[in-house]
C-alpha cells in the first residue's frame, strides 16, 4: 500500500458498505478485490441500520476487501463519523492482508446485540434449532 496523496487504500468492509447494503453507494469508484474474513479477535454488534466491529472479541468477521482512492476513504470517514463514532484502524485478514477498517470502542456498544456468527449478511438468518436434552429419571 502506497502512502502518496493519490495512493489507493485497501479497506475491509463488513456491514453497511457491503454490496447490497445501505452505504454501498460510497463504493462506486472502488474495486472489489475479494470476499474474506478477519483474523480472530473481533466481535460484530448489531446497531440497527449498521453493524459495528469491536476489537478484542473471539470471532472472525466476514467481509469484503476493496481498493479505493483517498477521496472515497474521506467520504466514508465522514459517513462513519470518524473519530466521534467509529475509529479507522488497520487490521489483518485471515490470509495476512493488511487493510483499513472501521471499529467502535466497547463502551459505545454496551447493551447492544452481539451477532453470534460474525456475518452481517446473516443477521436475520434463523437460529439453528436446539435439540431438547433428554430428561434423566
Amino acid at each position: 500500500m502506497s502512502t502518496g496523496p493519490s495512493a489507493l487504500v485497501v479497506v475491509f468492509a463488513y456491514s453497511s458498505l457491503l454490496r447490497g447494503e445501505r452505504d454501498h453507494e460510497l463504493m462506486h469508484r472502488a474495486t472489489l478485490l475479494r470476499k474474506t474474513t478477519t483474523a480472530p479477535g473481533f466481535r460484530l454488534v448489531d446497531l440497527g441500520p449498521y453493524g459495528a466491529m469491536i476489537a478484542g472479541g473471539d470471532q472472525v468477521v466476514v467481509g469484503e476487501l476493496w481498493e479505493l482512492d483517498r477521496e472515497t476513504l474521506r467520504a466514508i470517514d465522514v459517513r462513519k463519523e470518524v473519530p466521534v463514532l467509529f475509529e479507522r484502524t488497520q487490521i489483518t485478514t485471515h490470509d495476512g492482508t493488511l487493510a483499513e477498517t472501521y471499529v467502535m470502542p466497547w463502551d459505545r456498544v454496551v447493551g447492544r446485540k452481539r451477532l453470534a456468527m460474525g456475518d452481517w449478511k446473516q443477521r436475520f438468518a434463523p437460529k439453528p434449532l436446539r435439540r431438547p436434552r433428554p430428561k434423566w429419571r
